[in-house]
């Protein structure tokens, strides 16, 4: 989302990489892949089907696959040579990667993966570490680090790598680039290699936008073996966009800029009654009950502790405990030579109960079904996936408790909650968003802010969530003061003219409600809820028919608004008679 950031944002598992300006450089010489391939091969599509029928949807596109998908003749190395030796070559596709091929596009190659997925920094001392194309004498990230950096270099259009705690997002931050993690589920993981079962997901990255989209869909569309058509869908826009505020608090980098380019894009695209905003972390303690049992017994009772990072020990416990269930006899068996900090990760003692193991599934369940009831049908949750800008190479950054807790805290949600279902829609919504977002990040990025500025918008924010909070309590006139404090802090906003409104309907003060309404609407004219509640000060007024005019308005914006159809029809029933 942001050409100049050192930060992505994903989008339910949509990350958009920014590429970091750093101009060092190895000393050592590049090599002409830049380290991203294990093998080269070629898989053809077939011809090009006969007029009228539409040509193959991925036609002229080349990819390349993460070293954990089968392809039939060829070993699946899972980035280490003794799995390799161990193994005989697959005797089969994997049907996705066939998929493709059927689609389209070519497939030239095998790439570099972390020693057993394992690592996220996407180093592999066996093979050689492919080098960042954003920045050389950083790590690419990982685990799927050759994919990443064989898009980044544009060896190909699109890769696949397989994330199951951010290894596909992880390298498209570090690298610049997008990746996609679908739905858990709505890809088939037939012929990969398993890492954590009920965590893992296909996971694509691209360059483009538009080529982001277009293989997207063909994924979504493999049914088993089978790629079915599925029925035509009206592209939609967002209803809601959320960006998660303490989310962005973790990151060490300036959010002001990140979260600024979010914002005007998303009020330049949809208006500004779309943007919101949450504390996710209180959002999900109070709607995930035994997430409070988690917080309480990883902190001892200190509830003070955030339930997004208890999120992340969840998720890494989880994946642990699976990649054992499904390697652990090989790796006693044939005992490879292991980087140490995989090792140390893999013989740590869990102290953990098969009781306290099913709570955290649990957890995952409720979290899934909470995050559906924020987003419902049309919402979008905008998160960081990478809290730090990627270490460099050979540094130490990646193994402190702290890097990992912060990383793992964002990771973790996409990881476990990723809403089903919903897949089509934000890559059609990336598509249409992503431009926007690159030129406003490219303006934040020149910006000067002064201090004064940004603290006194941030003051203004601060007011208007006291006025949220104290509406909520129906503490009308309190809420009216602080919303009024928020306007003289920032008299351009139009969400805090019609949050006062709304206050002012409650205690019926129509006129100043209409007044504040139609200021907010002059700020942003596609704010439906300031129609709404201008609407009904003006029917309270006995002014039918502008009432009328803005109820009819709102439908125009959003024309499946039942409370502004039903006023519209009932005004109009009462001016006729």
């Amino acid at each position: 989302m942001a050409s100049k950031s050192a930060n992505l944002w994903v989008l339910l598992g949509l990350g958009l990489a920014g590429i970091l300006l750093i101009t060092k450089r190895l000393k050592k010489a590049i090599k002409e892949d830049f380290g991203a391939f294990i093998g080269k091969l070629q898989l053809l599509p077939p011809p090009q089907p006969a007029p009228p029928k539409a040509p193959h949807p991925l036609t002229g596109l080349t990819f390349a696959v993460s070293d954990v998908f089968e392809i039939e003749g060829h070993v699946t190395g899972f980035g280490h040579p003794d799995w390799a030796r161990t193994h005989d070559a697959a005797s089969r596709t994997s049907p996705i990667v066939s998929a493709l091929v059927e689609g389209g596009a070519t497939c030239i190659g095998k790439t570099v993966t972390s020693e057993l997925s394992m690592s996220i920094s996407g180093e592999n001392k066996h093979y050689g570490t492919p080098t960042n194309p954003a920045s050389h004498a950083r790590v690419p990230g990982g685990s799927s680090s050759g994919a990443a950096v064989a898009v980044a270099a544009n060896l190909v259009d699109f890769s696949l790598g397989i994330d199951t705690v951010g290894d596909v997002r992880i390298p498209a931050s570090f690298c610049g680039i997008l990746g996609f993690r679908p739905s858990h589920g709505s890809v088939s993981q037939v012929g990969i290699i398993p890492i954590a079962t009920s965590l893992d997901t296909v996971g694509l990255f691209a360059k483009d936008p538009n080529v982001l989209r277009r293989v997207g869909h063909v994924l979504l569309q493999l049914h088993g073996h089978v790629l079915l058509q599925l029925p035509y869908v009206v592209q939609r826009n967002p209803r809601q966009i959320i960006i998660a505020d303490d989310c962005f608090q973790l990151l060490n980098i300036p959010v002001d800029r990140i979260t600024q380019a979010v914002t005007k894009s998303t009020e330049n695209l949809f208006g500004r009654q779309v943007l919101k905003h949450e504390n996710l972390g209180s959002y999900l303690s109070s709607k995930v009950p035994k997430l409070k049992e988690l917080i309480g017994n990883k902190t001892n009772g200190n509830l003070n502790s955030s339930s997004i990072r208890v999120l992340a020990y969840v998720i890494q416990t989880l994946e642990r405990i699976e990649f054992i269930g499904n390697h652990g006899e090989w790796i006693e068996s044939v005992k490879p030579d292991l980087d140490p900090a995989i090792m140390e990760q893999l013989n740590e003692k869990l102290e953990i109960s098969n009781r306290m193991i099913e709570n955290f599934k649990s957890v995952r369940n409720e979290i899934r079904m909470a995050i559906n009831s924020l987003l419902k049908d049309d919402g979008v949750l905008v998160i960081p996936t990478t809290a730090d800008p990627p270490p460099k190479l050979g540094g130490k950054d990646f193994f402190s408790e702290e890097y990992q807790t912060r990383l793992f805290s964002s990771l973790s949600i996409a990881s476990i909650s990723a809403r089903h279902g919903a897949d089509r829609f934000l890559l059609d919504t990336v598509q249409t968003m992503y431009k926007t977002l690159q030129e406003e990040a490219e303006a934040a990025s020149k910006t000067k802010f002064s201090k004064n500025a940004v603290s006194q918008e941030q003051s203004a924010e601060i007011a208007k969530e006291k006025g949220n909070q104290a509406y909520k309590e129906k503490q009308w006139e309190k809420a009216i003061g602080c919303y009024t404090e928020a306007i003289k802090l920032n008299s351009r906003n139009a969400t805090y003219y019609s949050n006062r409104a709304a206050a002012y309907l409650e205690l019926g003060r129509f006129q100043q409600a209409e007044a504040d309404c139609s200021k907010a609407i002059d700020l942003d004219k596609k704010n439906v809820k300031s129609f709404l509640r201008r609407g009904t000060a003006r029917e309270m007024l006995g002014f039918y028919k502008e009432a009328i005019e803005d109820f009819s308005h709102a439908l125009v914006l959003e024309p499946t608004n039942k409370r502004a159809s039903i006023s519209a029809e009932r005004l109009r029933k009462l001016f006729s008679s």
